[in-house]
């Protein structure tokens, strides 16, 4: 071996090593990075579970301090004297009700304009792209006025409603940019063999488009579980009536002349399980539909 190539050798072994201490140091930082990112995220989320099994008084001498023994008559009260058991059960029922409509009607949208070509095909799907960029906030005195002039004000119905047409964009904007990467022969296959377009739809393609649904499903779940400024508007006359995010902050406020801070923070861990838990069951499942598009 000659002296230049064996002196590029070493060079090329020396630059090689270089890059690995760079990475090495990369990592070190990035490591780092995420360690405190999730103490910022889950740090609180800790300090409301564990302040849920304190007295009232413990957490005035000591909020950051740790629980002298378990006290678990602060999740009965937050359930029964505060009513948090009947404000999940109305979130719930109104979930239920939203959901279904929104998964329902924003994958019969976003097919139709994803697999079909027709008049104004851009033009609907650019309507539910605008109606994402639309600020909720401007659409409150008019939405208040429709729902009085339907009757629809402190009911169940309206809620649902008004969280159909809340989340109905954002599905079908992305619901239609999964549906076009889905392949077009299983589609054809099923109209030769006379399936209908319906049938084609509910039986082949929506079971295809699974992974999008889920995840769809999951924002779609976290937005209407913690809606709070729908609810304020069209759903605060009748306290009994209230959802989970309305019955936290009026429990809240009542603390401050009450002094059970324990139930408050219990009720605020009750709020937190359910989210926790469906991120929990579905985290590969969103993984997987948010990545899918890019896949195929």
């Amino acid at each position: 071996m000659s002296t230049s190539t064996l002196t590029e050798s070493r060079r090329g072994t020396a630059d090689q090593i270089k890059v690995k201490e760079g990475g090495g140091t990369l990592n070190v930082f990035s490591h780092a990075f995420l360690v405190l990112w999730t103490l910022m995220a889950a740090g609180p989320l800790v300090w409301v579970a564990i302040t849920a099994f304190r007295t009232s008084s413990d957490i005035l001498n000591d909020p950051m301090g740790l629980p002298s023994s378990f006290h678990w008559a602060n999740f009965a009260n937050a359930w029964t004297q505060a009513h948090i058991g009947q404000y999940a059960l109305n979130s719930l029922i109104i979930l239920a009700g939203s959901l279904t409509g929104t998964m329902l009607l924003g994958s019969m949208a976003a097919y139709v304009i994803a697999r079909f070509t027709f008049p104004g095909n851009k033009f609907v799907f650019l309507l539910f792209a605008g109606g994402m960029m639309f600020p909720v906030i401007l659409a409150l005195v008019p939405l208040f006025a429709v729902m009085e002039n339907f009757q629809l004000l402190d009911t169940r119905a309206g809620l649902i409603i008004a969280y159909i047409a809340y989340s109905l964009p954002f599905t079908t904007f992305f619901l239609t940019s999964f549906f076009r990467t889905l392949p077009t022969g299983v589609q054809e296959a099923a109209m030769v063999d006379g399936a209908s377009h319906t049938r084609t739809f509910f039986q082949i393609m929506l079971p295809m488009a699974k992974p999008g649904l889920v995840s769809i499903g999951i924002f779609n779940f976290l937005g209407q579980w913690n809606q709070y400024l729908l609810p304020l508007l069209l759903n605060n006359e009748n306290e009994s009536s209230y959802v989970l995010p309305q019955g936290l902050a009026s429990l809240a406020i009542a603390q401050g002349y009450r002094g059970d801070w324990g139930a408050l923070f219990a009720g605020l861990t009750i709020a937190m399980v359910p989210v926790l838990v469906v991120y929990a069951v579905f985290q590969r499942q969103v993984q997987a539909g948010l990545t899918a598009g890019a896949l195929k």
